[in-house]
């Protein structure tokens, strides 16, 4: 079982005191990033929310946004500033002396607490656990949610690599049934070119045209990288299939492999025919490499 990188989730709790509401998106990314958003009070229990997503996530850009509303009236103090107050009454007894207007000059208790600073509301975060247990819940329920989409999408990438692996495993089948008639061939071509060269003034030396195609059937045999090349879709296929938690990595690397195993068979063929289906493995490992980047 393989999983995306790419997926979404939501959850939303309440605990009578605040509703929390946490969403989770994430990206491809070499390693595990997590990035959280939420409000500053509750910055404590930011470890905690990261630890929390590890222990469903190995690999992944995430970013995190967990929302608290509904605070009640139990879970904020007012705080009243009387220095404060005290200077801002005392300015304004000044001001009044200083700059004569018409109207009622007396000061309100209503417009001094309206004043920055006199009353603040201060959040009352004492119990730290009782917060985190809160925040927690929707966390876990977010990346459980996450987790099944990532389940869902990867099952999706499953089938698609296991297509392309049968697309190549059936190109390699016939490059191994076309490449033996290479040597042969350019050993026709060979003796026709001679033919042609000496308009046969003198006997061909057939023993010497059967030691240069010898040499030329050795120099562009591709048998082993064939047999890599199928092992490699063996590996794709068992990685997988695996139970287990699969490692994306491992996928990455088997590519590269592919890739080099078809470079190299590009190269030694020297047929238009080995060629041509080698042009369309290579495009078949570069849709995989492409899908591969996607996976945790």
């Amino acid at each position: 079982m393989i999983k995306s990188m790419t997926g979404f989730g939501r959850a939303e709790v309440s605990d009578g005191k605040r509703n929390i509401v946490c969403e989770i998106k994430s990206v491809n990314h070499r390693y595990c990033d997590i990035n959280v958003r939420m409000p500053r009070r509750y910055s404590f229990a930011e470890e905690k929310v990261k630890q929390t997503i590890k222990e469903i996530v190995n690999r992944g850009k995430l970013d995190v946004s967990i929302m608290v509303e509904n605070v009640t009236e139990n879970d904020v103090n007012i705080k009243l500033n009387t220095m404060v107050a005290k200077q801002y009454y005392d300015s304004l007894r000044q001001l009044s002396e200083a700059v004569p207007v018409d109207g009622d000059k007396t000061i309100s208790l209503e417009y001094l607490a309206s004043l920055p600073d006199v009353l603040k509301v201060v959040p009352d975060v004492e119990d730290e656990e009782e917060i985190i247990k809160a925040i927690l819940a929707p966390v876990k329920e977010a990346a459980g949610k996450l987790d099944e989409m990532r389940i869902l999408e990867g099952e999706k990438l499953a089938e698609d690599l296991l297509s392309r692996g049968g697309e190549i495993k059936s190109l390699v089948a016939e490059i191994e049934r076309v490449a033996p008639e290479v040597p042969r061939s350019y050993m026709e071509k060979l003796r026709n070119r001679i033919k042609d060269l000496i308009d046969g003034s003198v006997e061909i030396p057939e023993d010497k045209i059967v030691l240069e195609a010898a040499i030329f059937a050795d120099k562009s045999s591709i048998a082993e990288e064939l047999t890599r090349l199928h092992s490699h879709m063996d590996q794709m296929e068992s990685i997988i299939g695996e139970t287990g938690q699969p490692d994306g990595k491992r996928l990455d690397f088997l590519v590269q492999e592919m890739n080099r195993e078809a470079n190299t068979i590009g190269s030694k063929a020297n047929d238009l025919g080995v060629t041509e289906l080698m042009l369309k493995i290579k495009a078949e490992v570069e849709k995989i490499r492409e899908q591969v980047q996607n996976v945790e």
